[in-house]
């Protein structure tokens, strides 16, 4: 029996009880989780904006210590380190073909399966797909990353989701150039990821904008060079701190229809706003046909940072290795299990950077 943070419905309280884990089976992998982030993805799973079976181990970034593994696998073995990849691709659909892996459409097939048992037997699905929220955990091969070499697994835990997902709408998505200027929505663990993001990618001018003034100093820390408190003025603002045009780059990592229309409106004519936010279906953003011919602007929608997980991790490591990106930096929070509710309520006050949970 392994301890596991369990979403037993939707809307209900997350329980930490105790679970029972099968053996990898061919094709699977065990892993000891040595630490796992607190999304925001997860809080949508528990309030249904996000919809996956319940009950369900829930938790989706992460990195640990390969116990062992199932026949045909053949990329990781006992004791290497791993990181979690919460959306695998099959390689074979429509997409993967296109060279898109990001939208596999089987990269959630995983997610119906019974994954572990409670003490008295009730199945349990994993979430999305690896149920990081654990001190154990059973997964596909193609979910497990073998860990880059000199980063500890504490740290390599943030690379599973908000750093590829900051990294890659910045450097996938928004395509940010050299001397370009760019406006963050929303400083959490992904802001953050894209705020250094933006540095290294030769950025000129990166404001960022948050509802909490508290956070500036995280902000400053990761790469702005100028700091909103989010007001009604926000566009007019940003156009101030860029020359009276507007940020050639936009990315909105709330999920807001208000946020989402601010982030283009914060452009330039013919800038580019990237939503990387996972938002409900009541948020409804409008535009009229004028000004979408007029501005000339680009909104793009970004999934898990339109990255190539195996591409992108090396490349990703090498700027954590030259300290061009500092992990622990995005970190606000350290805790236990028992600690995940109260991230959530600092999550949904606006508060903080990623909390992350370290097992012992």
């Amino acid at each position: 029996m392994v301890r596991a943070a369990v979403l037993p419905a939707v809307g209900a309280p997350l329980e930490i009880t105790d679970i029972a884990l099968p053996e990898p089976g061919p094709g699977r992998v065990r892993i000891r989780l040595a630490a796992a982030g607190v999304c925001h993805s997860d809080l949508s799973l528990t309030d249904g904006t996000m919809r996956v079976p319940v009950p369900a181990v829930l938790g989706h970034e992460g990195a640990g210590t390969v116990v062992s593994v199932g026949e045909g696998v053949r990329h990781v073995a006992p004791g290497d380190g791993a990181v979690l990849n919460w959306a695998p691709s099959c390689g074979q659909c429509h997409h993967c073909l296109l060279g898109e892996v990001w939208l596999c459409a089987s990269a959630l097939s995983g997610v119906g399966a019974v994954h572990a048992r409670t003490a008295d037997g009730t199945p349990l699905h994993p979430g999305l797909n690896v149920a990081a929220f654990a001190e154990e955990t059973v997964v596909a091969a193609n979910c497990v990353l073998p860990a880059p070499d000199g980063i500890p697994l504490t740290d390599a835990a943030l690379l599973g989701c908000a750093v590829l997902t900051g990294y890659g709408a910045v450097h996938h998505s928004a395509r940010v150039r050299e001397g370009e200027t760019v406006v963050v929505f929303g400083v959490g663990g992904v802001g953050l990821a894209v705020l250094q993001s933006a540095r290294i990618a030769g950025a000129s001018t990166v404001v960022a904008v948050d509802v909490s003034p508290e956070k500036e100093e995280l902000a400053r820390a990761a790469g702005a060079t100028d700091y909103l408190v989010a007001s009604a003025t926000t566009a007019k603002d940003v156009r101030r701190l860029t020359g009276g045009h507007g940020a050639d780059v936009a990315v909105e990592c709330v999920g807001r229809a208000v946020t989402i229309r601010t982030a283009w409106e914060s452009t330039r004519r013919g800038g580019r706003t990237t939503v990387v936010g996972i938002g409900g279906k009541d948020q409804q953003v409008t535009f009229n046909a004028l000004e979408l011919f007029h501005w000339g602007r680009t909104l793009s929608g970004c999934v898990y940072g339109n990255c190539d997980p195996a591409r992108d991790l090396p490349v990703i490591a090498e700027h954590v290795r030259a300290g061009r990106f500092d992990l622990g930096a995005l970190v606000t929070e350290r805790i236990s299990l028992d600690g995940i509710p109260a991230a959530f309520d600092t999550m949904i006050a606006g508060r903080g950077g990623r909390a992350l949970i370290v097992f012992p």
